[in-house]
């Protein structure tokens, strides 16, 4: 029998308005809604992954423990884009030199510039000036 191991299916993020944050996150990556089921509204499935949004009593509260890193060939011009779709820039993390945005409920991501990333050896990038 050959090894099997578990894949990522999909990714969830917990939502108070799950229609909102699902239309960000549309308009964000260019992934149609397709639709919905109970508390979920789905996104296009791509590459073997789907994202999905749930709906949650509770706002997101704290740090992350876990956050995208979408990629893009300008990162200051992805940041205007996000901030008019409802997004906003954390300013917090800006000496790690990562660009780090909340969507409109005030989950963490980072833009990140298309290609390799130089990265010194306390986790810091230089890509923002």
């Amino acid at each position: 029998m050959a090894d099997t191991y578990p894949q990522i299916n999909a990714l969830i993020i917990d939502a108070t308005d799950p229609d909102r944050l699902a239309a960000f996150w549309s308009a964000l990556l260019d992934r149609p809604v397709v639709g919905r089921t109970g508390p979920y509204v789905w996104l296009r499935r791509e590459n073997g992954l789907a994202l999905g949004f749930q709906g949650a009593t509770e706002p997101t509260a704290g740090k992350n423990r876990m956050h995208f890193d979408v990629s893009s060939p300008d990162p200051a011009a992805e940041q205007e884009r996000i901030e008019a779709l409802g997004g906003r820039r954390l300013t917090q993390y800006d000496e790690g030199g990562f660009l780090v945005m909340a969507d409109p409920e005030g989950n963490e991501f980072c833009v990140i510039p298309t290609g390799p990333l130089d990265m010194d050896d306390e986790g810091r990038v230089h890509y923002l000036l």
